[in-house]
């Protein structure tokens, strides 16, 4: 079957990630991976998923948990593309919607697969809604981040009501302490798969800067550029959400046509806002990094970092939206001299080039 749904969905050239983990993921190995977003590693563990699970039962056999709504609603929609033809059945349980919804579903039976966030999947355990005893694989993706942002205890939780023989999947960008307590502690001799730095990131994505000398200046600039690009679609980044709010605020007095998208919005607008930048109907998303990890919205060509990102991960998962897995794309970034020492070291630490922007961006820009 692997083979089978690596040629229907075009993977005749498998990413770096897909050619070391698939194989171990289906021989039962726990695993251990580090791979970016844009790399194909949902479908590295979708396709192993898929070979696992017993299509005739009706019991839930696979959970991935994921640290945002939107990426586990995306992770949710890849497993169910690829396992189309198999009938599979995948369920989102995510906080923002009626918990009623999830228990029905998950009590009606007939759900192979789970994706969810923390908060709501331990919910439905502790309910007794979601039973584990025919669990055969969890996979916990965007480690790093997941135990970053606060979820570690429920994380650990979680994995307690698991069963002892449950293969474990475990995907980070990054292999920080927390990280590597969860392979101590829960995985069995894992299989850790690295994936080289220069086979992760940014190849493909041509990146420039601005100086743009003082905070006060970026506005102007940023509609300065609006005028001059003609893109399908660009995600613009800022570090707060009071800045995400005050930016869409002045482009829409300023007649721009664009979308906001923050964590304190009411899961319905969140879920609008993503169909409509999806489907094309919104051309320019002004987001936190809230959109920085995992989301994947093909027509995307350039992303702005209105504020440039406190930390070098953070670069990585916010450009790599203009350069999915292998797609070429543009990104700005607008600095003054107190981000000059992270640009810096991202420059170092990636082993890449961001050039002052020429006046010719227009034409780099598909």
């Amino acid at each position: 079957m692997t083979l089978s749904l690596l040629i229907l969905f075009s993977f005749e050239r498998p990413s770096a990630i897909q050619q070391r983990a698939i194989v171990p993921i289906i021989g039962d190995r726990d695993v251990m991976a580090q791979a970016q977003s844009g790399t194909g590693k949902t479908a590295t563990f979708a396709v192993g998923i898929l070979q696992k699970i017993d299509l005739e039962s009706r019991h839930t056999q696979a959970l991935v948990l994921a640290p945002t709504r939107e990426l586990a609603l995306q992770i949710q929609g890849v497993i169910a593309a690829i396992g189309a033809r198999l009938n599979v059945q995948v369920h989102a349980c995510v906080g923002g919607t009626a918990v009623a919804q999830d228990a029905r579903k998950l009590q009606e039976g007939g759900v192979h697969v789970i994706v969810g966030t923390p908060g709501r999947v331990f919910d439905m355990l502790e309910r007794g809604y979601l039973a584990t005893e025919h669990l055969r694989m969890f996979v916990l993706d965007e480690a790093d981040e997941m135990l970053s942002r606060g979820f570690s205890e429920q994380i650990y939780q979680i994995f307690q009501k698991m069963p002892p023989t449950m293969q474990v999947v475990l995907i980070s960008a990054t292999m920080p302490k927390e990280v590597m307590a969860v392979s101590n502690n829960f995985m069995r001799n894992p299989v850790r798969i690295m994936v080289k730095r220069d086979e992760l990131t940014l190849e493909g994505i041509k990146q420039f800067y601005i100086d743009v000398g003082r905070d006060e200046h970026k506005f102007d600039t940023l509609t300065d550029l609006y005028n001059s690009l003609s893109i399908t679609q660009a995600v613009i980044f800022c570090n707060m959400r009071r800045k995400v709010e005050a930016v869409t605020e002045g482009l829409q007095k300023a007649d721009f046509v664009v979308s906001a998208l923050h964590g304190d919005m009411p899961q319905e607008d969140r879920s609008r806002i993503m169909k409509e930048f999806r489907e094309g109907r919104s051309r320019v998303l002004i987001t936190t990094d809230l959109l920085a990890r995992g989301i994947d919205v093909q027509q995307v060509s350039v992303v702005i970092n209105y504020d440039f990102p406190s930390e070098k991960e953070n670069y990585l998962h916010r450009i790599g939206r203009s350069g999915r897995f292998g797609r070429k794309g543009v990104a700005i970034n607008f600095i003054t001299a107190s981000d000059v020492p992270m640009m810096t070291e991202i420059v170092k630490h990636y082993s890449t080039q961001i050039e002052e922007m020429p006046e010719n961006i227009s034409d780099l820009v598909d």
